[in-house]
């Protein structure tokens, strides 16, 4: 970057230069798009939903995966849970896991009013106490529920994912605040331990996309 570029000048360019993404991707699809504005007219913390570009991105890679059951922490608005249905293969199946049953009322209409509701259950309560129960393995998962438990989550999928298998996790870059050592915020300590230990464990692959607030893909070793 040039020196005598403005932090405000930058700000304006990434802006500009996610329209431009935004312009030359897949479109978002107008079930997605009424989805992602009822979310921002309607829920607080609306930023949480995937939206577009993250959309896309979690499609594809389902679709390059080909898993036939899925497992996704943390719901919210039901955006990302579409994208990775959207993806699947015939016969797959994503299981979605809520923690906020206030959350249920505004997202469960939207996935079962959906294309592909058939291939979608969701699930309220604590994902911990949930999937041990559930007799199941899976081939992917996304995480994307309480940061301060990102660890036991890991573990836990870990557990009930087969060899070769996948999961993604996002916000690990937390703003940048990930940079900050010592951070007094227990959401971005939370983060920091976790992307240390994931860096360190021989289980997996990992790398981390610098994509919206950072999205970790974790490959399971054979």
């Amino acid at each position: 970057m040039r020196e005598d570029i403005l932090i405000s000048d930058f700000v304006d360019f990434q802006d500009e230069l996610d329209d431009y993404i935004k312009n030359h991707i897949d479109p978002e699809g107008e079930y997605l798009h009424k989805l992602y504005r009822a979310t921002n007219l309607h829920l607080l913390y609306s930023r949480m939903a995937s939206g577009h570009v993250q959309g896309r991105i979690l499609k594809m890679l389902v679709e390059m995966v080909k898993p036939k059951m899925v497992l996704e922490l943390g719901t919210y608005s039901g955006y990302s849970g579409l994208c990775i249905a959207e993806g699947l293969p015939e016969g797959g199946h994503l299981h979605t896991i809520e923690i906020n049953d206030e959350q249920e009322d505004f997202t469960r209409p939207w996935l079962e009013k959906s294309d592909y509701a058939d291939k979608i259950t969701m699930h309220i309560g604590d994902a911990l106490e949930i999937v041990p129960k559930m007799g199941l393995k899976f081939d992917m998962a996304f995480i994307d529920a309480d940061k301060r438990k990102y660890r036991e989550y890991y573990e836990m999928v870990l557990k009930y994912l087969n060899p070769d298998g996948y999961i993604l996790v996002d916000n690990t870059l937390w703003d940048g605040h990930v940079l900050t050592k010592n951070h007094p915020d227990p959401q971005t300590a939370s983060i920091q331990e976790f992307n240390d230990f994931v860096a360190s464990d021989e289980r997996v692959e990992k790398v981390i996309l610098p994509l919206r607030d950072g999205l970790t893909i974790i490959h399971k070793k054979k």
